[in-house]
Parts: C-alpha cells; structure tokens; sequence
C-alpha cells in the first residue's frame, strides 16, 4: 500500500471520527506511551537455556514441532528483535530463570544471579527497551513431585525460597541498569490432582515463604514484586495452593502487585470485571495476556471480543498508568516469531480500538440512564474505518503496514529459521 493511499485513507477516518468526538490524534499519542512485554518463552517453547535442563513439566504443555526455534540466547535475541522491528511502539521483554547464560556450567536456581543475565541486559540496552523477570518454579528435579514454596520438606522450600530471593535481584539489577523498573512475578505450580485432606498447611507454609522472600525491600524504581494466582492446571486439578483468593488477600496485606492471568480463572469467567474490582484495593497490577480454548491453553493472542473488552476496561477506567501488560502464550504450530508479532499487534490494536471511543459522551449518557444511546452507540463504533487509523500508525512507527509484516517472516524464515537444524 502506498504512503500516500494510507495518509489519505487516514484524513477521511480521522474526520468521520471526529463526528462521533474522537480525537484520533490523540488516541495514536496515547497509544505510543503504552508498552507491552513479550515473552521469551514463546520463541523457544519453554525450555530455557540450562545446562542441565531436563522435562518441561508444572503443568505446561506445549504442543507442534514447526522448524526454526531458537536454540541458543543469541538465536531467541536475533528472533525477538525481528519480532519486535515489526511492531509499532517500544515495548518489553519478559524472560524466566532458566534463560541464564551460565557459559556451559552447571548454575542451579538457587545460585543464579545478575551476572547470568548480563547478556540480556546488554541486549535491551542496545534496543533501549526494559526486560522484567519470572522465578522458573517448575521443570527441576526439586518440583518433580509438584510442589515448592508450599512443600512440607524445609530443605526443598528453602531451595525454592533461594532461588525467589535471587530472582528479586535480578529484576532489581535490570530496573537499575535499564532505567526502568523489571516486574519480577512469581508463579508456582503447587497443588493436588484430587481432593486434599489439608488445605491449610500448604497455604500457611507458602505465606511464611512470600514473607522471607520479601523480607529485603528493594527499590521499586528497580524491581517490583507480582504474585500469580490460578483456577487449576495439569495436575493439579482439584487444588492450588497459590489461589487467587489466597495471592489477592495477600498482595493486599503486603502492598504487591496481584497478577491477572486471562486463562488462570473459571471459563465462564473473565477478568474485564476483576480490574476495577481489584484495583480498589491494590496500587498496580500485572496483567497477562493468554487466550484460552476451552482451557487455560495459552493460545495465540488474537482480536478477539475477549481481548477488546480487556483493553476497554483499561482505557475506560483510566487503568494504563497502573498496569503492566504481558503476553504468556506458547504455539509451536506455527512460525514462532510470527506468534509474537500476532499477539502484540492484536493487543495495540484493541488498546487503539479503545482509545477511539468516545468515553466522556458514553458516560454522561450512562449516567443519566440513557442505556438505549449507549447500546446504539457502541454497535456503531464498531463499522468506523478502525483499519485506516491502526494502518496511518504502523506508518508513522516505520514497522510494516497490513499484512507485509508477513513477508518480512518469511524472509526471516527462509533466510535464518531454516538453516537451524
């Protein structure tokens, strides 16, 4: 498509907007101050770099053998910087543990710390972009038998409690040499296939683990604290310990950051209405992307009506300034890289779609119960030139307009992806 075709496409949308009371310019500068974080797991299918690293395992499943993974750092860096050159905006990176470079030598979890990272840090650098950090509480020998933070043996707790210790200043080390603070979210795959007898023990032990783990104040120019709750994974079907009853109570208690995942809840539920609820009570939250098929299977993000009323929570309630927004999927079905270009440019696009509504006159009407306008309304939105904004502004960021990102993939594909074994 030529520039000029998407300038002039734009200036027609731009003015039929402007009916409504949009602002697209506006919107567009609005759109550029919010990052998202990629994450590193999907270029390699969540097996990390450890010079040990054995079965993925804690629940996580990740299905397909298309060619060209990332089998090295430098491979996953290579592909993450030519995912995010097609990506309007500057964004993140989000990396687990197990993606140390330790130079072949055998680093255990609790032993890790910022030096294995020096690698990403440099890297991020070079793309003035942040980088946040996850502990990596599962595929090891010590959450062979599903449990960490919550098991009844002090010795292997206290290994777990290490490691999440070590974790904090990693992500503290990449806030003060970035410039920007590293959201460091501890997930863990504790929990029962069938019914427990003891609910409490686990849960009182995991606690008494988070208060040692965040026993050390750090910056939070630096490094700020997530936990991360769930309904249920493989394996643990009837319990988890680390619920979102239990993560939200305690986030409260202890001034963290409460994780939104968009699988980690009840199918028939969806997180839209848990932002505001939470966010009467917390400062900020971390919210993951993911989207489920008929369970937590962390497909591919796409421009779903899902994703679209997460992203008009946000905008609507005046939450972006106190949200971290990642993406947590893994599909290696299909071209990796092109999975991260997918997901992100889906979730910007919703954010935009959001940002093109015209909140105050929506609100006023709601207020004064004029509920026959605001249905109205919102069904005509959806048929404005959307495209002729989200194309002006892939311009406007020099990344590729429509589908000719996809053609920069398949360069990559035929010229990089293809020659790994």
């Amino acid at each position: 498509m030529k520039t000029e075709q998407i300038e002039s496409a734009y200036a027609l949308a731009k003015e039929r907007y402007a009916e409504f009371g949009v602002d697209t310019e506006a919107a567009l500068q609005a759109l550029k101050t919010v990052p998202i974080s990629l994450h590193c797991w999907q270029g390699d299918d969540v097996l990390g770099f450890e010079s040990f690293g054995g079965e993925l395992t804690g629940g996580i499943a990740v299905t397909g053998n298309y060619p060209g993974k990332a089998r090295t750092p430098d491979e996953l860096r290579a592909d993450a910087t030519k995912a995010l050159s097609l990506i309007p905006g500057t964004h993140r990176f989000n990396l687990h543990a197990f993606y140390l470079e330790s130079g072949g030598k055998k680093v255990d979890r609790d032993e890790i710390c910022p030096q294995h990272f020096e690698g990403w840090i440099q890297w991020a650098q070079s793309l003035g972009i942040g980088l946040d950090f996850n502990p990596t509480c599962f595929s090891h020998d010590k959450s062979a038998d599903g449990f960490t933070l919550s098991h009844h043996d002090a010795g292997i707790r206290q290994f777990w409690i290490e490691h999440c210790k070590q974790s904090r200043e990693i992500g503290a080390e990449m806030g003060r040499r970035l410039g920007t603070p590293a959201v460091t979210n501890i997930w863990i795959p504790d929990g029962m296939k069938d019914t427990p007898i003891d609910y409490k023990a686990p849960r009182l032990r995991l606690k008494a683990a988070l208060d040692e783990i965040f026993e050390k104040p750090l910056d939070p120019a630096h490094n700020l604290d997530a936990i991360e709750g769930k309904l249920f994974g493989l394996g643990s079907e009837s319990y988890v310990v680390g619920s979102h009853e239990f993560y939200l109570g305690y986030a409260v208690k202890n001034d963290k950051l409460i994780c939104l995942d968009a699988g980690h809840y009840h199918p028939t539920e969806t997180i839209v209405d848990k932002i505001s609820a939470v966010m009467c009570s917390v400062d900020e939250i971390l919210l993951h992307v993911s989207r489920g098929v008929r369970w937590d299977s962390d497909h591919v993000v796409t421009l779903s009506d899902d994703l679209r009323a997460i992203a008009q929570e946000l905008v609507r309630g005046d939450f972006l300034g106190r949200t971290h927004i990642g993406l947590d999927f893994f599909d290696a079905s299909i071209n990796r890289v092109a999975a991260w270009v997918i997901g992100v440019r889906s979730m910007i696009k919703a954010l935009l779609l959001a940002f093109l509504e015209p909140i105050e006159t929506l609100r006023e009407r709601e207020l004064a119960g004029d509920y026959t306008y605001r249905l109205a309304m919102l069904e005509e939105l959806k048929t404005l030139p959307f495209g002729a904004v989200w194309d002006y502004y892939c311009l406007q960021s020099g990344v590729p307009v429509a589908s000719a990102w996809l053609d920069e993939v398949r360069g990559y594909e035929k010229a990089v992806l293809s020659q790994r074994a």
